[in-house]
């Protein structure tokens, strides 16, 4: 096994992460600025308010997505356990 395949394989591996939690961690963050953004214009500076509508939309957003997910990390290790004799030998 060479250094650029142990490269290649770790690109995919990343690529593959990134995929896969990106809509999430876009979701909790257009939540996040939105209520920032009403938090700044009713003045209300309670700390604990962010959370409880990211982990709401997180959530929603698992539902929604999580099929997607699941099917893209299932790929990803399928690919991986089919060329699993290239990895060793």
């Amino acid at each position: 096994m060479s250094g650029e395949f142990v490269i290649s394989l770790a690109e995919q591996g990343i690529y593959t992460i990134l995929m896969v939690t990106g809509p999430l961690l876009i979701l909790a963050l257009a939540v996040g600025l939105l209520v920032s953004i009403f938090q700044a214009t009713t003045q209300i500076q309670e700390q604990t308010l962010a959370f409880i509508p990211k982990i709401v939309a997180v959530l929603v957003g698992l539902v929604i997505f999580g099929p997607w997910m699941l099917s893209t990390m299932v790929e990803f290790a399928a690919n991986l356990f089919q060329n699993l004799n290239q990895f060793v030998g």
